[in-house]
């Protein structure tokens, strides 16, 4: 049985004459963590919008879990077990830390229609069961979002994926406007997830917490999958020629 959770096939995304993505062929196995790494516009967040169906590709196949899928929207996704953490968090401001957890998908203890009551209850004690599972850390789940500092707010955005039965994370620069404290917090979380065997993807600019947190580096080109490399057969200097172009893998560089 194949240890693959995620596979793509020839991944394209056009705007109108503009190849944002190009042939991305990318595998990512159970439990394994892999960093997408490129300068803004190389094609990360296209490649992720696709997988997660954001947007409709132009071309291209993809497999998740074993079946070959062609979401029609985020939600499909979701359902599938995709759990993805964007740079925007998707939080509502004015609703404390359950309802952000459960948004959308919201436990009802009485389905009567459009007078239905909440689970509130059940939604808590999922809650608490999640930020236990990643290790986060809230002083009050009765708190809004909107009193909590950035840190607060992405732990609550990962914890979410730990609310339900996640099959992959997909993390878009999860530390990107947090501070040295907030951040070493959010990896923490990271390791919990690798310890529970949770495959992830992290896209990140930050060379310290890539080597620091995945077993593998795949580097976008303009549009294009330009390396993939295991962390320990790499380094730094390395992984910044593929970025800026100065060095081409030449399976690559044939493909292209």
């Amino acid at each position: 049985m194949s240890d693959i959770i995620l596979k793509t096939e020839g991944l394209t995304k056009h705007y109108g004459g503009v190849h944002a993505l190009q042939g991305a062929d990318f595998e990512l196995h159970k439990g394994e963590h892999v960093a997408i790494m490129g300068d803004n516009g190389a094609g990360k967040s296209t490649f992720v919008r696709q997988i997660t169906a954001v947007e409709q590709r132009t071309s291209g196949r993809i497999w998740f879990n074993g079946q070959q899928v062609h979401f029609e929207n985020p939600l499909e996704a979701r359902e599938a077990g995709i759990e993805t953490v964007f740079q925007n968090l998707a939080l509502a401001d004015d609703l404390d830390v359950p309802s952000n957890l459960f948004l959308g998908r919201e436990k009802i203890r009485f389905n009567l229609g459009p007078f239905s009551i909440l689970d509130r209850r059940g939604m808590r004690e999922a809650t608490m069961r999640a930020l236990e599972k990643t290790a986060v850390k809230i002083p009050s789940l009765s708190s809004t979002i909107r009193n909590m500092s950035g840190g607060q707010r992405q732990c609550v955005a990962i914890a979410r994926t730990a609310a339900f039965a996640s099959k992959m994370v997909i993390m878009d620069e999860p530390t990107a406007a947090l501070g040295v404290q907030e951040t070493a917090q959010v990896e923490n979380i990271i390791r919990t997830l690798k310890e529970h065997g949770e495959p992830l993807i992290l896209i990140s600019h930050n060379m310290r917490q890539v080597f620091d947190l995945v077993d593998r580096i795949v580097v976008f080109r303009r549009g294009r999958i330009v390396a993939n490399l295991k962390k320990e057969e790499t380094d730094g200097q390395d992984v910044v020629a593929y970025i800026t172009g100065a060095k081409t893998g030449a399976e690559f560089a044939d493909a292209a």
